[in-house]
Parts: C-alpha cells; structure tokens; sequence
C-alpha cells in the first residue's frame, strides 16, 4: 500500500477510535478531532519516506493507546465518578502468579 493510502488509514482509523472512546462527551469528540486534524495538517507536506512512516507508526500506536487505555468517566455527585468501561476494555481478570502450576 502506498505512503498516502497508509496516512488516510491511519487518519481515519483515529477519527473512528476517536469516536468509539469519547461517545457522547462532545468537549472530548471536538478537542480530539482539533488535534487529529491539527497534527496530520503540520506534517502535510512531508517528503521524507523515513520520517513519513515513523509518523504513520506513531499515528496507529496513540490509535491502539486510545483504544485499550482511555475509560470515560463522568461527575454524578461532588465526589462521586461514574465509570462507563467500553466493551473491549472489559478483560476476565486473571491473577498473576510468579510460580509455575504443578502438574499433577
């Protein structure tokens, strides 16, 4: 795939990641998409192939960063947050143990 097909792709995965992790918190939707856009506009005129792909691998590593890292919250009382965990964030909570398990 060439240089420009990867940047739309990595463009648009962040707007779609963007959109999943800061459902209905507007403030969050608006300044993301600003910085996005900002980010991907400095650069627009990059010519180097090197630096061109060390931004793509940039691009979809805060993608990944956002998707498996970022929960919403939300202030209900003075001191109270409601967490709103997405889907995919939800993991079966699996002890780590330093020891091998011994066969029986």
């Amino acid at each position: 795939m060439g240089s420009r097909l990867k940047v739309l792709s990595v463009f648009k995965n962040l707007h779609r990641t963007r959109m999943a992790v800061f459902k209905d918190d507007d403030n969050a939707l608006c300044a993301a998409r600003l910085k996005i856009n900002q980010e991907f506009r400095k650069n627009k005129d990059e010519t180097s192939e090197e630096n061109i792909q060390k931004m793509i691998k940039m691009g979809s590593d805060v993608e990944i960063v956002l998707r498996q890292s970022v929960l919403q919250m939300e202030h209900i009382e003075e001191n109270t947050l409601l967490l709103r965990p997405r889907e995919d964030l939800l993991l079966e909570n699996v002890p780590y143990c330093d020891q091998p398990r011994k066969k029986s």
